[in-house]
């Protein structure tokens, strides 16, 4: 096993566990990636569009109704000439209707006071009301190729599982010592790589219910590798 033990669960990697963790998931990444349309585009609109619609949906729904959305709304000044109740039900039926209004007040705002485009600059993205600092960061690594570091549900569940493991993963403190850690990790070469392997490991394999620990790449660093059983199983073998 090759997890640290004389590290306390709060602090952060040193650099030989960073460029560990960083190779094996770029490494898993480029074989078992998802191919989704969002990430073949730089196109920061496209970006938030699938950001905001992932929000507590699954990607199954999202896809048909991201090429949907495309179509009716190809660009933000589009978005911003539509009236929201339009846009409200073209977003149907992917529930939680105030996303859709707040794109629409993203957009129109990125018209009034932007040009029509999104900035990259972190602190701009954070004061449109319904970005957020995943969605920032998301915008500014996948469309900006910055390095940024994010934190949604499923790469919090990887990072507090691999490198934490006791604690409340929801606790206040806990979630920005998961900040830090996505921070501290981020590389600064392939970024948008980086970030979206961290959300397919724990979408695809470090899955909430059942994890398929046995096929994670980060089994041997990993803090909650279930080892003990494995080694109970194999002395009765």
């Amino acid at each position: 096993m090759e997890l640290y033990e004389w590290m306390s669960p709060d602090s952060l990697p040193r650099p030989d566990a960073r460029q560990r963790f960083r190779r094996r998931l770029l490494a898993w990444y480029r074989v078992h990636g998802r191919d989704l349309p969002w990430r073949r585009t730089s196109d920061p609109y496209h970006i938030l569009v699938s950001e905001v619609m992932l929000q507590q949906t699954q990607v199954d729904r999202v896809l048909p109704k991201y090429h949907e959305w495309l179509e009716r709304y190809p660009s933000l000044e589009a978005l911003a000439s539509a009236a929201v109740g339009d846009v409200t039900e073209t977003w149907r039926p992917l529930g939680y209707n105030i996303r859709p209004r707040r794109l629409h007040a993203i957009a129109r705002e990125s018209m009034a006071r932007y040009g029509g485009e999104l900035p990259s600059d972190e602190a701009t993205l954070l004061s449109f009301k319904g970005i957020g600092a995943y969605t920032a960061g998301a915008i500014r690594s996948f469309a900006f190729h910055q390095r940024a570091a994010i934190l949604d549900t499923n790469v919090a569940r990887v990072l507090f599982r691999v490198f934490v493991k006791r604690g409340d993963p929801k606790a206040h403190a806990m979630r920005k010592h998961l900040w830090a850690l996505s921070e501290t990790l981020v590389p600064h070469k392939h970024v948008f790589d980086f970030n979206q392997a961290l959300m397919d490991l724990g979408a695809t394999v470090c899955s909430a219910r059942k994890p398929k620990c046995e096929e994670c790449p980060m089994a041997t660093m990993c803090r909650s590798y279930p080892w003990k059983p494995l080694k109970a199983a194999a002395a009765r073998a």
